[in-house]
């Protein structure tokens, strides 16, 4: 997928003007977060938490361990595993695997990495058919190979009526307005897909490295069909997603479904061992593992590591207030919200989305979600670091901050200016104590007034409130006479 992260500023204001995209964006709230919240009731959230992030480090911290434990025991049950360096080789190791076994369709399970791996594109260059089985994904595929905006829910930007017009106009059919019968007529589009396929592409939730297994969590069942019709199954998965046991997957688990949609469990959970043995009646008869490492490697034994525990949730960017706001295209990369925010500059390079780490306000509140405690705000100021280190931003934001550290280290000048400007802003505000129109800050005040500054700063306040409390507290306890 090509990146556009560099567009980023132009995008958001793009997406903030468009009404119905506002409207849309607002089921995070009502749905994601909501179910969210509820269903976290239902475990010990902190601790299950906690194991999980244990779980998730034991294999990061030895990932060459696990992914040759991996390897070991699903050769042993049939299958072949590969290894591909970047997102762009990984793409032909499964064309060829396509173009070996003579295949002209590809049924897909919704796979993020795919997206990473311009899968698509590839295959239909090599004159192989791929078919979005996920009900979202084949929205956006019949619109144009549309880019999803979501990782869990990737069409979450288009209401119910965009979609009936987009069927109407695909399928050729009278337009229907009812999600049954929405749903109905994209099943009857995919069954004829689903029995007639070659070869099935799915990734991989998590790999399970005791057993050899892919665990798939899904909402459809598709991922069903995709895996065990098809003669020729393909697992494209990254480097990271490796569990060590069965127990790890099913503590993680735990977390998963209710982090990314608020169930207490997701509607098919399936782990997939090896290729069909004699006398089993479905099942591939050839079973491929294509690992993507895509940068993964170079955030081993770095301040970036932590990242690598990333289950793909979702639960960061359904709590974040930009992407509330702009949704996922505006990032112009496969991964969106403070995910993307971190993800996109580490594997892609951080001259490609040099907007990318500025795109947060660091409430903190994608880190209180997170169920592997990710520490996405810290992440972020350490990349904000970088680009100021290499002088990658703006030259005026730089002037800017290095003349804020300079006031800064020198309190009583930092005083002489700042209550020149708090005289200065309180004048502006006038009797009604607000600002209507802010120069540089207009992006706030075309919606909202700017409240004027207080005839007292903080710092004279915080002096008086320490005084009036210790004379409180020796009030309070007069001590000997």
């Amino acid at each position: 997928m090509l990146v556009q992260s560099i567009h980023f500023q132009a995008r958001s204001k793009e997406k903030l003007a468009d009404e119905r995209l506002q409207r849309n964006l607002r089921r995070l709230a009502e749905k994601f977060v909501t179910a969210r919240a509820s269903a976290m009731q239902e475990i010990d959230f902190e601790a299950t938490r906690e194991a999980a992030v244990d779980r998730r480090n034991r294999t990061i911290e030895r990932l060459d361990l696990w992914i040759e434990l991996f390897e070991e025991k699903a050769t042993a049950r049939g299958a072949t595993v590969l290894f591909a360096e970047s997102a762009a080789q990984a793409s032909e190791i499964v064309v060829e695997i396509a173009r070996k076994h003579e295949v002209k369709t590809v049924t897909k399970s919704k796979s993020m990495v795919s997206e990473e791996m311009a899968l698509n594109q590839a295959l239909r260059e090599a004159g192989v058919e791929p078919i979005e089985t996920d009900l979202g994904e084949y929205i956006l595929q019949i619109n144009n190979n549309e880019a999803p905006s979501h990782i869990i829910a990737p069409v979450i930007h288009k209401d119910k009526e965009e979609i009936s017009e987009l069927f109407s106009k695909v399928h050729d059919k009278p337009k229907l307005t009812e999600i049954p019968q929405l749903t109905r007529e994209a099943r009857e589009q995919l069954r004829p897909k689903f029995l007639g396929a070659d070869m099935g592409v799915t990734g991989g939730n998590f790999v399970i490295a005791e057993t050899g297994s892919v665990a798939l969590v899904t909402n459809e069942g598709n991922e069903g069909m995709v895996t065990i019709m098809p003669r020729v199954h393909v697992v494209v998965t990254g480097i990271e997603k490796v569990l060590a046991t069965l127990e790890d997957f099913a503590t993680v688990a735990r977390l998963l479904t209710r982090s990314a949609t608020g169930q207490s469990i997701s509607n098919y959970v399936s782990l997939l061992t090896g290729t069909r043995a004699h006398g089993e009646p479905d099942g591939p008869d050839h079973l491929y593992f294509v690992f993507v490492d895509g940068g993964r490697s170079s955030l081993l034994g770095t301040d970036f590591q932590d990242m690598l525990r990333c289950i793909r949730c979702g639960a960061c960017m359904n709590h974040c207030p930009v992407y509330q706001k702009i949704g996922g295209h505006a990032y112009g990369w496969v991964y969106p919200g403070p995910m993307g925010s971190v993800l996109t500059p580490s594997y892609t390079g951080i001259e490609q989305a040099l907007d990318l780490p500025q795109a947060a306000t660091l409430c903190g509140e994608c880190h209180v979600v997170c169920p592997v405690k990710i520490p996405l705000p810290d992440l972020l100021r350490k990349l904000r670091e970088r680009q100021f280190e290499r002088h990658l931003r703006p030259w005026i934001e730089r002037l800017g901050l290095s003349a804020w550290v300079f006031l800064a280290t020198r309190p009583k000048l930092y005083r002489l200016v700042f209550g020149v400007a708090n005289r200065v802003l309180r004048l502006w505000a006038g009797k009604r104590g607000r600002i209507g129109s802010f120069g540089p800050g207009n992006g706030w005040t075309d919606f909202r007034d700017f409240p004027g500054p207080s005839s007292k700063p903080f710092s004279e306040r915080y002096v008086t409130w320490q005084a009036q409390r210790a004379f409180a507290k020796s009030a309070t306890n007069p001590g000997p006479r």
